[in-house]
């Protein structure tokens, strides 16, 4: 399994990446 280490992860499978004053979040295929 590939886990970014540049991604913050939930309990609830969502994550967030961080870069300068911009965060995008997500939710995984899993």
């Amino acid at each position: 399994m590939n886990i970014p280490s540049d991604l913050k992860y939930t309990k609830d499978h969502e994550w967030v990446r961080i870069d300068s004053d911009v965060a995008t979040v997500g939710i995984t295929d899993f």
